[in-house]
């Protein structure tokens, strides 16, 4: 008994010991800093911290989430003064801003200044928001943070080690956003959706070019975003973190968008599309932006600009707070109520701004290796000068929004990324006729090269019929495109969107024709319908005319016939999922 006694005394002593720790009784010093600048810290050491500064500071929360390829938790920190842990509640007063880290491990500069920067917050160094709660996902990409090694960024001045691209089946995660193939990107919605945050920053190095900055920022196309939450974001946001960093002495531009040339002559905005992490948050309208710190520039300094990058982030999202909660009060009803949504874009070559950019001279040499000309920049050779900046966008393409969109049930891969999103549907419960919108792939060309798991389709064109079809009961969801996944719902579900499941291969089967003839069948009903049909055979005889290699092809004959005919089976090229006009 006397033992078990002391025992009991023991193991509550060692609690009670547990519970008072406080910050004193841990070491906050990162990697990085231990290093003075020279290596960042491993997942690992990653995660320890975050633990420990969650123990030592109640306003650190820290949360896992889904799991990912790797097989580990998705881990999401916060920092919040208030003790208030219902998000929902938080974001009624409150903005969000969600830092992304890691998504390119060997890009670790994020890793590094967010664990300063919440440490920083927490400890009082930095004066603790009032209006803005912090969350960060510390690493994105664990699998390839695990997957350490120290030669795969071959342009890259540190640090010592680091995490590789590849996640841990080998996916490029900043291509993976809208498709959803990973655990990875499934869990990374999870914890976006229950933030909304209002901003979202995602920490990367810079490939390409040289120049003398430090630090590029690559907000979402403000077109493309729309309306006054874009205005916003192009004459109020982007200027006022310029201006911050410019008077702390780190002068920041635009992502320099060019390869294998210099950038003297000017250059374009990059076109964030849903498949990029700043194009999927654009779609529940959040204002995003990427940190290309430059791959040239030491880690030490490139970690610290993304420090103060954020910092002056923070400020500003605190100074307008709530400017920026106004504007993103249901931005997607505006959407709705102009009837139409823009998904083709392309360069407004008639519109350009003004950049005093700060380059190196360079020229084309003879290679010592290849004998061939190469590219070299001479960094003895500074120059700040003006140039052209192209970061307007056009409309190509608008689509009439629709009521509803239906899928048939057996569609599973889409109806389960629709749900990871949080996208409302609804069963149609009865058996109805329905009159409906049809697609009809009427064209579209494929990547002849592997890209990200797939053979992705682009310029894709449809035609479309209006018809009255069956439909049975709880064979179709009903997709109602009134609700705030509006715009991730066109995204994916209008074939012609550059992003759409159907140009990420998700439909494929539709376009493979399941049914054929045989010739030597064929000839004799394909005459008797040349013989019933007098227009059909006018058509026919003008494209044989008209058409050499189609009149010298007998097969392409008879194809065609047998596309007119009853017996071409309805599904080749047809899109399963209808839309639901407006009445």
């Amino acid at each position: 008994m006397r033992k078990s006694i002391l025992f009991l005394i023991t193991t509550l002593a060692f609690i009670s010991c547990k519970i008072e720790k406080e910050a004193s009784d841990f070491d906050f010093t990162t990697t990085f800093e231990k290093s003075e600048g020279k290596q960042t810290a491993t997942y690992e050491e990653v995660v320890r911290f975050y633990e420990n500064l969650a123990e030592a500071y109640p306003s650190v929360k820290m949360r896992n989430s889904g799991r990912t390829d790797s097989r580990e938790r998705l881990k999401m920190v916060t920092i919040n003064p208030s003790p208030e842990t219902n998000l929902d509640k938080v974001k009624e007063d409150k903005n969000i801003i969600l830092i992304n880290n890691g998504i390119h491990p060997g890009e670790s500069d994020g890793i590094d200044a967010t664990m300063m920067l919440f440490r920083d917050i927490a400890q009082g160094k930095i004066d603790m928001p009032k209006n803005t709660v912090l969350a960060t996902i510390p690493v994105y990409n664990i699998g390839g943070a695990l997957n350490r090694n120290s030669g795969s960024r071959t342009n890259q001045n540190g640090p010592e080690e680091y995490g590789f691209r590849g996640n841990a089946r080998n996916y490029d995660l900043n291509r993976d956003f809208i498709k959803a193939d990973t655990w990875n990107a499934s869990a990374f919605a999870r914890i976006f959706h229950i933030l909304r945050p209002d901003v979202f920053i995602d920490n990367h190095v810079s490939n390409g070019a040289d120049y003398q900055y430090t630090l590029t920022h690559l907000f979402t196309q403000h077109n493309k975003l729309g309306g006054e939450l874009g205005n916003y974001l192009h004459t109020e946001l982007m200027p006022s973190l310029e201006t911050d960093l410019a008077s702390k002495k780190w002068d920041i531009t635009p992502y320099v968008n060019v390869y294998n040339r210099t950038p003297d002559k000017g250059f374009s905005q990059f076109m964030d599309s849903p498949r990029y992490s700043t194009g999927y948050t654009t779609l529940w309208n959040t204002l995003g932006m990427m940190v290309e710190t430059h791959m040239l520039k030491p880690y030490k300094q490139r970690v610290e600009g993304t420090y103060e990058l954020m910092k002056s982030m923070i400020e500003i999202v605190e100074r307008d707070h709530e400017k920026i909660k106004s504007l993103r009060k249901d931005p997607y009803k505006k959407f709705l109520e102009k009837e139409t949504y823009p998904i083709g874009w392309q360069l407004d070559t008639t519109k350009s701004s003004t950049l005093y950019f700060k380059g190196y001279e360079g020229e084309m040499i003879t290679s010592e290796v290849t004998g061939l000309p190469r590219l070299k920049y001479d960094q003895n050779k500074p120059f700040t000068k003006e140039i052209p900046y192209q970061n307007y966008f056009k409309t190509t393409k608008e689509i009439t929004i629709p009521e509803a969109y239906l899928i048939p049930r057996p569609w599973k891969r889409i109806i389960d990324r629709l749900e990871v999103n949080e996208i409302e549907m609804e069963y149609i419960e009865d058996d109805v006729d329905m009159e409906v919108e049809v697609y009809h792939i009427d064209s579209y060309q494929t990547y002849n090269r592997p890209y990200e798991g797939h053979y992705p389709h682009y310029n894709t064109t449809v035609t479309n019929t209006t018809e009255t079809v069956s439909i049975k009961k709880n064979s179709y969801l009903k997709v109602k495109t009134d609700q705030p996944g509006l715009r991730y719902i066109l995204e994916t579900l209008e074939p012609e969107a550059v992003d759409s499941f159907f140009n990420w291969n998700f439909f494929d089967t539709i376009l493979q024709q399941k049914e054929g003839f045989s010739a030597y069948v064929w000839e004799d009903e394909a005459a008797k319908l040349l013989a019933e049909n007098a227009e059909l055979k006018s058509k026919f005889e003008k494209k044989k005319q008209n058409d050499e290699k189609f009149a010298a092809s007998s097969y392409q004959q008879l194809d065609w016939l047998h596309k007119k005919s009853d017996n071409y089976e309805k599904a080749h090229m047809r899109y399963p999922i209808y839309r639901v006009l407006k009445k």
